[in-house]
């Protein structure tokens, strides 16, 4: 029954939308000391509503615990489609209020600088998870995973594996998807990434032990067709920031 309501959720999500968003994932690294209200301040001001502005919503804004150095700040942007983020960009370039607000934060000097370099990874959402689901107001604890394949093969046989099977034990287990997409751009490439959403640390392991324990899990877990699919795990806790709409 819970397999029926999940299949029945995923049609309803695709048929009502027709595509697969697209997602922009931006890591910045700041230096130490950073000036980092200036960065804050572009985004809050001027990056995020100049978004918005164009048709995008449920922009996250993170930072990762546990005191880094360097400090990292996550930008996640969400997309409808290849096309939209083509769009937008050519859009920001004749948004007065945007290119006003860019002006100042392009004036930072070099002896204010308030990063050292960012990347940008672009990922095409899942089948079977067209579009993100925004997190309950109460989540504030995020998880970022990426998972890297040692071939193009591998990863699409992990996508396979979520798309076909895990991403219905992850929601039985309380693991709450926001979104999972395959990485077409960027670092660390082949990979796949994906974010959860808690409302604590202790949530969290206790879903995850769910997860663990889950007989399903353990069965697909072990078919030869899944096997090999991941090569390294690279994760990370986020909190968002107070202007996230994640």
């Amino acid at each position: 029954m819970k397999n029926n309501i999940f299949i029945i959720f995923i049609l309803l999500n695709f048929f009502t939308y027709g595509q697969k968003e697209y997602y922009e994932v931006r890591k910045y690294e700041l230096p130490f000391n950073s000036p980092e209200e200036a960065l804050h301040k572009y985004f809050s001001e001027g990056l995020l509503p100049a978004l918005n502005r164009n048709g995008i919503q449920n922009i996250g804004v993170f930072e990762a615990l546990g005191s880094p150095i360097p400090k990292q700040i996550f930008l996640f942007i969400p997309y409808n489609d290849l096309k939209h983020h083509a769009e937008v960009t050519q859009a920001l370039e004749k948004d007065k209020n945007y290119l006003s607000e860019r002006k100042l934060y392009d004036a930072i000097p070099e002896n204010k600088k308030v990063y050292n370099r960012f990347t940008v990874s672009f990922f095409i959402a899942f089948d079977s998870l067209p579009r993100l689901i925004k997190p309950k107001e109460d989540s504030r604890l995020f998880e970022y995973r990426i998972y890297e394949g040692y071939s193009e093969d591998a990863v699409k046989r992990k996508v396979d594996m979520f798309n076909e099977e895990e991403l219905k034990i992850f929601k039985n287990t309380g693991l709450h998807s926001v979104f999972f997409g395959e990485q077409i751009s960027g670092p660390s490439m082949p990979s796949l990434a994906y974010m959860l959403a808690f409302k604590s640390m202790e949530e969290r392991n206790i879903n995850w032990e769910k997860f663990s324990k889950d007989p399903d899990w353990k069965r697909i877990s072990s078919l030869k067709k899944y096997s090999n699919t991941v090569s390294d795990i690279k994760r990370i806790f986020l909190k968002p920031l107070k202007y996230s709409a994640l």
